[in-house]
C-alpha cells in the first residue's frame, strides 16, 4: 500500500473535528487535575490523620494503577452502582484524576522548597491560614512546578487517545474510523501522529516560555 496524497487531504478535516475534541479534553483534563494535585497535597499535609491517610492512600492507588483500568472503571462500573455519565465526562474524570494524582507529589515538593523561614515569618505577622496560603507560600511554591506540570499536561494530551476506547470522537477514534471503513490505515493513523506531535512540541516551547518569564519575574522581585 503506497502513500495516497487524495485520500489524507480528503481526511484531514473529519481528523481536525476530533482535534477540537481532544484538546477540549486536555483543556478540562488539566484544570480537574490542577485542583485535585493541590487538593491532594493540602490534605496530606493535614493535621487529621484520616484525612491524611485516606489523601495519600487515594493517591497512591491511582497512581499505581493503569489509566486505562481508571477509564474502565468510571465508565463501565460507575453504572452498575446506578452512576451513568456521559462518555467525555468520563475521560475527563479519569484524565482529571489520574494526572492529579501525579501533581499531587509535584505540588507537594513545590511547598516543600518554600524555606521554612517564611512560614515562621508568616507566624510572626499573625497571617491567618488562607492569607498565609494564598499571598506568601503558594506564590513562591510555584514557579519552580511550572516545568512538571508543563510536562504532565502534555502526557495527557497524550493519553487523551486512550478516549477512543469508550466511544469519544476524538482525533485518535476519528482516525481509525476513517481507516475501519476505507481499510486504509496508513493515512488518517499518519496524520494523527503528525499532530500530536506538532501540538506536543508547540506545548514544550509555550511551558519553557512560561517558565522563563516565570524565572524573570522572581528575579525582579
Amino acid at each position: 500500500m503506497s502513500w495516497d496524497w487524495s485520500f489524507a487531504l480528503e481526511s484531514i478535516p473529519q481528523i481536525m473535528l476530533g482535534l477540537r475534541l481532544t484538546v477540549l479534553a486536555t483543556v478540562l483534563g488539566s484544570m480537574l487535575a490542577l485542583a485535585i494535585g493541590l487538593a491532594f497535597a493540602l490534605a496530606a499535609r493535614s493535621t487529621s490523620g484520616w484525612l491524611r491517610r485516606g489523601a495519600r492512600g487515594m493517591s497512591e492507588f491511582i497512581r499505581r494503577t493503569p489509566l486505562l483500568v481508571q477509564l474502565y472503571l468510571i465508565y463501565f462500573a460507575l453504572p452498575s452502582l446506578g452512576v451513568s455519565l456521559p462518555a467525555l465526562l468520563c475521560g475527563v474524570l479519569a484524565l482529571g484524576l489520574h494526572t492529579g494524582a501525579y501533581l499531587s507529589e509535584v505540588y507537594r515538593a513545590g511547598i516543600e522548597s518554600v524555606p521554612r523561614g517564611q512560614w515562621e515569618a508568616c507566624v510572626a505577622l499573625n497571617y491567618g491560614r488562607v492569607q498565609t496560603w494564598l499571598k506568601i507560600i503558594l506564590p513562591q511554591a510555584i514557579p519552580p512546578m511550572i516545568p512538571a506540570i508543563g510536562n504532565y499536561v502534555i502526557l495527557m494530551f497524550k493519553d487523551s487517545a486512550l478516549l477512543s476506547i469508550i466511544a469519544v470522537p476524538e482525533m485518535m477514534s476519528m482516525g481509525r474510523n476513517i481507516g475501519n471503513s476505507s481499510y486504509r490505515y496508513l493515512e488518517p493513523l499518519t496524520i494523527v501522529a503528525v499532530l500530536y506531535l506538532i501540538l506536543s512540541l508547540v506545548a514544550a516551547v509555550l511551558v519553557r516560555l512560561v517558565e522563563r518569564r516565570s524565572g524573570l519575574a522572581r528575579l525582579a522581585a
